[in-house]
Formats: C-alpha cells, structure tokens, sequence
C-alpha cells in the first residue's frame, strides 16, 4: 500500500491490534479512523470487502496488517478482521534455526518493522533484507545475528496451523 492512502489509518489501527486474532469494527468506527465516508459499496455489497490481493486498496489494508475480513454483516454494519496464521517451516540448524527468507520476513512483521527499520536494527541495507526475503541467504555471521535478535524480540519457532484459504 502505498504512503498517504485513504486506508492508511485502518492498516495502522490494525498494526496497532497485531496482538489480537480477530478484530471487530462498525462501519462507522472505520469511516472514523479514515476520516471519511466509506463508499456506498461497502455499505450494501459483500464483494468490497473481499481479500483480494490485487486491484483493491482497502484490502491491501487489512491484508498487509495480517488480517482477511472474516465476517462481515451488511445489516449491523460490522466486519470483522481475523488474523492470517501461516505455517513457517522451520528447521533447526546447530544451535540455532536455518533461516530461510520466509522466516526472516516472519520476525520482522513480528517486530513490527518496515525492511528499512528491520535494516537499520541489522545494519545492513534495505535492499539486503529484500534479497533475504526473496530466497537469498544471509552470511553465516548474520545468521548468529538473526538468532540473537529474534531471542531479544521473543520470536518464537512454533508451527502453527494453517488459516489462510
């Protein structure tokens, strides 16, 4: 999503609810945070707040913040927003986990960082995290480093079960 979007407010408002797995709004809740009317249809059509990946920038606003909108009741103008639970394969590698890029992007959502911030804690480059995420892997020093920040950050290594359609 884009800086300065209309939706801006309901991806940081979801960010800021990362620690809960479902998220309950009215509609006006949402035009309050936005600031603005949500649009007719979202009011009288199911499909807007379908979780689309492309061509919808209030999806990408819950969608990016981790959630998929689970519910949504047209009558009591409610949607809720349930958090996305994803299964991480993990593999221990000595003492510590072989990082993958897929992990890698899981502690950073989980510390709550943009690739620029999560760059700035590795003193590394933002385009090195994206070729992290990406399936490039970092270099056996920064992988003790990766170790030792997910410890600090309370990232933990359990599977989890699979939410995500």
């Amino acid at each position: 999503m884009k800086e300065g979007s209309k939706y801006q407010p309901l991806l940081d408002y979801l960010r800021a609810n990362s620690h809960l797995d479902e998220v309950t709004l009215n509609f006006a809740d949402i035009e309050a945070l936005l600031n603005n009317p949500l649009p007719a249809s979202a009011h009288n059509q199911q499909g807007w707040w379908s979780n689309r990946k492309k061509g919808a920038l209030q999806a990408s606003a819950w969608m990016e913040a981790g959630y998929r909108v689970e519910n949504v009741d047209l009558d009591s103008q409610r949607v809720t927003f349930r958090k996305l639970i994803r299964k991480i394969q993990v593999r221990q590698a000595g003492e510590g986990v072989q990082w993958n890029g897929e992990l890698i992007k899981a502690l950073r959502l989980h510390m709550r960082l943009t690739q620029t911030e999560f760059a700035e804690q590795l003193g590394v480059d933002q385009r090195t995290v994206s070729k992290w995420e990406n399936g490039h892997l970092p270099a056996r020093s920064t992988l003790k480093h990766l170790n030792l920040v997910s410890e600090k950050a309370g990232f933990t290594f359990r599977e989890e079960s699979e939410n995500v359609d």
